[in-house]
């Protein structure tokens, strides 16, 4: 690719585009922030980075949405993050005036490109944001299942004392408490993990992951996660780049795959150079379906409330 866009250089910002930068999977990583001095300071430390990485990326920081005009990619990290004891829908007036101001831009800036949202709430933003800029959902899509399927398999490796690289794992639905993670469908090197741990166990580390935010913010008390968010942006982008057509959960808009449509949330998705080539529509049994359906209301109930905010 040639250049990727991140709107936000807070700390989620930052992580993306070194990891971005470090791997060279683009030419560019441009930095956009509101605040003056912001994203020039965080791409100076970041290419200060590259004789230790030995990477020749790009990286430049603009309080112009011009900085746009180029994109492949743009990544929403923007916005008002929660505080200890907020929900991610806590959060959503104030940042759906942010996500319409970059799909304004995004659009008379850059056209052609793609958008992943990663800003909370992700699956509401993720929909408005295609409803914004009218490019539909292969081309605006959210991060959200990528981070819980790895903060997941993170757990079970400790449970286990396995690698977590034959770890595998998927999280559907809602990025928040109503989360729907598989166990079913969960494997240690191709072995289902009920051979590992058995189901009590198990069903207090598919709690762990349903809170693994809010374990974090409550923990660092004056930020949010950020690590572990980049870096499943990272690995989007680099299914992208790569047209690896890698099945990831993300935040997509359903067109009748799991009976729903008029929606967007977290479902396992097939990423490749043009975005989301298609979803991978699961067989879902009568727990997973009923935990489904919780998720896919509580997202339809924060989708009634931006409706709201927006008349």
């Amino acid at each position: 690719m040639k250049k990727i866009t991140i709107v936000g250089a807070g700390r989620v910002g930052e992580t993306v585009a070194q990891i971005l930068a470090e791997e060279e999977l683009c030419r560019e990583v441009a930095l956009l922030d509101v605040r003056e001095d912001v994203p020039e300071g965080v791409a100076l430390d970041i290419f200060q980075t590259s004789p230790f990485f030995h990477f020749d990326t790009r990286v430049t920081g603009s309080n112009d949405p011009a900085v746009m005009v180029g994109s492949d990619i743009i990544v929403v990290t923007a916005g008002f993050p929660r505080k200890p004891g907020m929900s991610r829908s806590d959060v959503l007036e104030a940042n759906l005036g942010i996500i319409d101001e970059v799909c304004d831009n995004a659009v008379k800036f850059a056209p052609d490109a793609m958008m992943i949202v990663v800003s909370n709430p992700v699956d509401v933003l993720t929909y408005r944001a295609a409803e914004r800029t009218g490019w539909g959902r292969q081309r605006v899509f959210g991060q959200a299942g990528v981070l819980d399927s790895s903060r997941m398999a993170g757990f079970i490796a400790t449970e286990t004392g396995f690698s977590s690289r034959d770890i595998t794992t998927i999280v559907l639905g809602g990025h928040g408490d109503t989360m729907v993670p598989l166990p079913r469908y969960c494997t240690i090197n191709g072995i289902p993990v009920s051979h590992f741990i058995d189901a009590e166990r198990l069903e207090q580390i598919i709690e762990r992951t349903r809170s693994g935010g809010a374990e974090i913010l409550a923990l660092r008390k004056t930020s949010s996660a950020y690590d572990a968010p980049g870096a499943a942006v990272a690995a989007m982008i680099d299914a992208i780049s790569h047209n690896r057509r890698r099945i990831m959960p993300c935040v997509a808009l359903l067109e009748g795959e799991y009976g729903e449509s008029d929606i967007a949330m977290g479902v396992p998705c097939i990423l490749c150079e043009d975005g989301i080539e298609g979803v991978v529509e699961l067989d879902l049994d009568e727990k997973e379906r009923r935990m489904f359906d919780e998720s896919v209301a509580y997202i339809r109930g924060d989708l009634g409330k931006m409706k709201e905010i927006l008349k």
